[in-house]
């Protein structure tokens, strides 16, 4: 858990980091659309959640939906997709999250 936000997740560490994803710039929580609550990665909420996931729309991409864990920025999806760093701490995120990015957000194959 960090300060003011609750982030869901197995072994979450005061930056975010996981059970799962727990390397130095392991240090992002996104929240999850289907739930509006933040956990470190997708295997997380695969766990503890009661539903599955859903991945935000690409017109919501404007909303925050991404803590740093180490300043507690959140991020809008868009700002957090042209980066590899916090704008607010300067904190590198894992380069690596979005590779896999179908899990949490839509892309331009969607036809939602």
């Amino acid at each position: 858990m960090v300060a003011q936000h609750y982030v869901f997740g197995v072994e979450v560490d005061e930056q975010t980091r996981c059970a799962h994803y727990h390397q130095s710039f392991d240090v992002i929580a996104i929240k999850h659309v289907c739930c509006k609550r933040y956990y470190p990665c997708h295997l997380c909420h695969e766990v503890l959640a009661d539903h599955p996931a859903e991945v935000w729309p690409i017109e919501r991409f404007h909303e925050s939906a991404v803590l740093c864990g180490v300043c507690e920025l959140e991020l809008t999806i868009t700002d957090y997709l042209a980066t590899n760093t916090c704008p607010g701490c300067r904190a590198e995120f894992n380069p690596g999250c979005k590779l896999h990015r179908e899990n949490y957000f839509a892309t331009h194959y969607d036809l939602r």
